[in-house]
């Protein structure tokens, strides 16, 4: 196996006639044996509205080759499509071309990457009006999240790339057309830091080394690089991709809306209890100062002339022993006063006399009984 420095990678595509990718220093690595071909795998669910699929390629490490699995990606700006990587076959050696965002999709040398990169442009979804459509014949995207679809089954049906992992013989023989030419000229921008940090992860996990997969990762290898990476597993489907577009698109006025009606309804809660305490004490005040003021009930015993106060209150039973005592006194020994009672009214049928008693006329002295 060899591998070339920069500058010998550089040379043979400028040599080739082949547009660069990028224009970034690290695009040319040269190798001396040809990358696995492109695996076949589930794509993941789109986790919301404004995902670009960037899909999965072989890359190149001291170790050999090892695979960076495909996931969704913001465009860096909006209008901008993404040109995935490729090896290139030139001069004896297979050259990388690194992958760009730019206006317009590229050339990525004729390989068939699957989702809508069938060896020419993308036909996963578009831009409309400053709002990316997907279109679901080839993209995974839950219609129950994402509502900017469509679906187009024409390239389903088309001859598309080889599956090869390179551009070259034995590969894909595909040639760039005058608008993929264009495009590698037009405006460009590098990967993203998101991007390039998965590359490093995935550099760094033996399961997606090809000495150790043999060419072909696993599929639970790579559901595991993307769940330690914080990324959706193919498996979790409309629920999971459903979860992750609240948790991403919704997180700004989602989250603050629910922790206003949050707070309004704990406010809300303890102010109706604070009520709820304030009308209970008054209560409980108002019916005590009624009991404070309620009337002593006194029952007098006709034999022993002594009343026994029945009060409901301690304070009533203060107030109402001293008049118990005083109704317990000996009864003095003078005869009752008898109040006069006033004469019934006239005419109610009666003489007015009639209710008088007869008086007694005294006994002179010697008349006889």
């Amino acid at each position: 196996m060899k591998t070339k420095v920069s500058s010998i990678a550089v040379a043979a595509l400028l040599f080739a006639g082949l547009p660069l990718a990028s224009t970034s220093a690290y695009v040319a690595v040269s190798v001396g044996i040809a990358p696995p071909a492109i695996p076949i795998y589930t794509q993941p669910y789109c986790p919301g509205p404004g995902y670009i699929w960037t899909p999965g390629y072989w890359a190149y490490g001291d170790f050999g080759y090892y695979w960076v699995p495909g996931v969704w990606v913001y465009p860096p700006q909006i209008g901008f499509l993404w040109t995935p990587s490729y090896w290139g076959y030139r001069g004896g050696s297979y050259v990388f071309n690194d992958g760009y965002w730019g206006p317009t999709v590229g050339f990525y040398g004729g390989i068939n990457y699957g989702n809508g990169y069938i060896g020419h442009g993308y036909y996963g979804g578009q831009w409309s009006g400053g709002v990316f459509r997907y279109n679901t014949a080839v993209s995974r995207v839950n219609t129950a999240v994402i509502h900017n679809t469509y679906v187009n089954r024409e390239v389903v049906n088309q001859n598309v790339g080889s599956r090869a992992g390179f551009n070259g013989p034995g590969g894909a023989k595909a040639k760039p057309t005058k608008q993929e030419q264009a495009a590698a000229k037009a405006e460009r921008v590098p990967a993203t830091s998101e991007q390039r940090a998965r590359v490093d992860a995935a550099k760094n996990d033996p399961a997606l080394h090809a000495k150790n997969n043999k060419g072909k990762p696993n599929a639970e290898a790579v559901k595991t690089f993307d769940r330690n990476n914080g990324r959706q597993t193919a498996d979790e489907g409309p629920t999971g991709a459903g979860k992750q577009a609240g948790d991403r698109n919704q997180a700004g006025d989602g989250n603050q809306a629910g922790a206003r009606k949050q707070t309004g309804v704990a406010n809300q809660a303890s102010a109706e209890k604070a009520k709820r305490g304030t009308a209970q004490s008054a209560n409980r005040s108002h019916q005590a100062a009624q009991a404070d003021r309620s009337p002593k009930k006194t029952t007098v015993a006709s034999a022993g002339h002594s009343t026994q106060a029945k009060q409901s209150s301690h304070h009533n039973k203060k107030v109402a022993a001293p008049q118990a005592t005083r109704h317990a006194q000996p009864v003095a020994h003078r005869p009752p006063v008898r109040a006069k009672q006033a004469p019934p009214a006239a005419g109610r049928g009666a003489p007015a006399n009639a209710q008088q008693p007869a008086k007694k006329k005294k006994k002179k002295h010697g008349e006889e009984g």
